[in-house]
């Protein structure tokens, strides 16, 4: 045995030779599957892909999104995004121009604000958001009673007379998009807080509104532009703004049709509807002796468009 180890070690070349005949162990190289590969070319920050993703996004997650990251923070505030959101969620058409940029006119139509959060909060009772409608012409015509006109009045609209058909031509309208609301306020002609008398009011204004100076500093007031009394008993407190143009639609026409939409004789909750070209509102009363309604615009400036217009219904 001593003889086969140094016979071994004094042959230091037939054992290198021996190892490099003997074959190397191969792991094995089947072909991956394609879809294992690494996709080397993606990119997560293809603003493309982003900006399909974003229209399926509420506003509240785009902001989230934007906050992540730099990136992510100019691509999301690309005002075309924020435009097509606002579109969306508001269900309307897109006007020709807006003055202010489309994040800030998303945040003011779904930012819980009203008419009423800037003005006579002391008054305040509840509110409901109704929607946004499209008015594409300058007129409008305002009503409290649900009942067609036979004809649209041919006078001046300027002079925004009172017609006997208890309805109301208003020129000089501001076109675009309107966000309604219906407002529950307490009685006007009293300052007790506990005073239980209340006045519906159907509250609509430009989507701009809000984010306009004269508004925000109080120098743009509401003016009184015509009321009267219905003294008899009224089954329910009505109001409507119908585009002028649009008047003879079928979704407008549908909104006289009081039966489809307005709540039972004995629901009480305010109902309302709205159209493309149209908002009404609609509750239902017990016993009353009738009712004292208002028309009310604000306009941009003493010889400005009009910008909101309010339909208010207080019980005699």
């Amino acid at each position: 045995m001593g003889k086969r180890l140094q016979s071994a070690v004094m042959q230091p070349d037939r054992v290198e030779k021996r190892l490099r005949r003997t074959k190397p162990i191969c792991s094995c190289s089947s072909p991956r599957p394609p879809f294992l590969t690494a996709h080397s070319s993606f990119s997560w920050f293809e603003e493309d892909v982003w900006s399909e993703i974003a229209k399926f996004m509420d506003g509240r997650s785009l902001v989230m999104l934007a906050l992540t990251s730099k990136w992510f923070h100019r691509m999301i505030m690309e005002d075309n995004i924020w435009k097509l959101v606002c579109l969306r969620d508001l269900q309307v058409p897109a006007p020709d121009h807006v003055a202010f940029k489309w994040i800030n006119l998303y945040t003011s139509s779904f930012g819980g604000s009203h008419s009423y959060t800037f003005r006579q909060q002391e008054k305040h009772i509840d509110w409901m958001r109704i929607g946004a409608f499209f008015l594409e012409s300058s007129v409008a015509l305002l009503t409290d009673r649900l009942n067609l006109p036979a004809k649209i009045p041919e006078e001046d609209a300027t002079k925004r007379m009172l017609q006997s058909c208890d309805c109301c031509l208003l020129d000089n309208v501001k076109s675009g998009i309107w966000i309604a609301d219906l407002q529950l306020v307490r009685c006007p002609v009293c300052d007790l807080n506990t005073c239980d008398g209340t006045m519906q009011t159907l509250d609509a204004r430009h989507i701009e509104l809000f984010l306009c100076e004269g508004f925000q500093n109080g120098s743009w007031e509401y003016e009184l532009i015509g009321s009267h009394d219905v003294k008899e008993r009224v089954d329910g407190a009505s109001g409507a703004i119908f585009d002028v143009k649009h008047l003879e639609d079928r979704t407008s026409r549908a909104v006289f049709d009081l039966k489809s939409w307005a709540g039972k004789p004995n629901d009480w909750q305010p109902k309302a509807t709205i159209t493309l070209h149209a908002v009404a509102v609609n509750t239902n009363l017990q016993e009353n002796e009738g009712l004292h309604i208002k028309y009310q615009t604000m306009r941009a400036g003493a010889d400005g468009q009009v910008v909101s217009i309010r339909i208010s219904q207080q019980l005699l």
